[in-house]
């Protein structure tokens, strides 16, 4: 039986997605852009997008009763190449006890000044 975690954004409704989808011990984590958790603005900085999408991520995975050391898998979507280093540190940082596998693609992402998104899949297996 698959469980769905939604984050009450209106593009879930609109665009028929979950946040996150929980089909026995793997959780898919969508793919998280980088607003800031308060204001909800887009910071300038890629490196401050990716750790906000991380941040969010978490939060979704703690609904799910686990959490980033869970992860298996990490895709990053980058809008520039220049971005790699901030965004690689980040990821370093977040990951790197961890050590998920790892996909980084250069593309677009249809949202205005977003720069970053991450989708993570994590296990709730030890």
């Amino acid at each position: 039986m698959k469980n769905r975690i939604f984050s009450g954004a209106p593009s879930e409704e609109f665009a028929g997605y979950a946040k996150a989808v929980i089909d026995g011990p793997t959780i898919y984590v969508s793919g998280t852009l980088g607003q800031d958790p308060v204001t909800g603005a887009m910071p300038e900085d890629a490196g401050q997008q990716a750790r906000n999408a991380l941040a969010s991520i978490a939060a979704t995975l703690e609904k799910a009763d686990a959490g980033l050391k869970n992860a298996v898998a990490c895709r990053v979507y980058i809008t520039d190449a220049a971005f790699l280093k901030d965004v690689a540190v980040v990821l370093g940082e977040t990951f790197r006890d961890i050590r998920p596998t790892n996909t980084l693609l250069i593309c677009q992402i249809p949202t205005p000044g977003a720069k970053v998104e991450i989708e993570v899949t994590a296990s709730t297996r030890a």
